[in-house]
């Protein structure tokens, strides 16, 4: 059994699989800060000031605090700001996806598109253009 776990981590599947998986977790975070530090600020600057991470609609009406972590230690909220930036997260991520996987399949078309060197012609045939050269002559 130990060999054949052996045998099943060495295969180059699963060993490309764990590096896309670390890649895509590091890739992640960047997404994440990208929208936390970058993009989202951008939104709640021309927004007035809006934190969207913190909005929030409580499920109880035992829930009064006025920040989400406090909120969510008294009671069921909806927290529909952070999901809201979860979900530019997705689309931001998603999108630089598309444009990866069309830049890879560009550059796959165009070596498929680049004409293949003509094949040698068969021994016969070359001995017959020798024929027909010596006998023009």
């Amino acid at each position: 059994m130990l060999k054949e776990f052996k045998d099943f981590i060495a295969k180059g599947n699963v060993m490309d699989m764990a590096v896309g998986i670390i890649i895509g977790g590091a890739f992640g975070l960047i997404v994440k800060s990208l929208v936390a530090d970058i993009i989202m600020p951008v939104v709640s600057a021309i927004f007035g000031g809006l934190d969207f991470s913190s909005y929030f609609i409580p499920l109880g009406a035992d829930v009064t605090a006025t920040s989400l972590d406090a909120a969510r230690e008294q009671g069921a909220v909806l927290a529909w700001g952070n999901f809201l930036t979860v979900a530019v997260n997705f689309v931001i991520l998603a999108w630089i996806i598309f444009l990866i996987v069309k830049a890879v399949n560009n550059l796959k078309k165009k070596e498929e598109e680049k004409p293949a060197e003509p094949a040698a012609p068969a021994a016969d045939v070359v001995l017959l253009e020798e024929i027909r050269d010596l006998l023009k002559k």
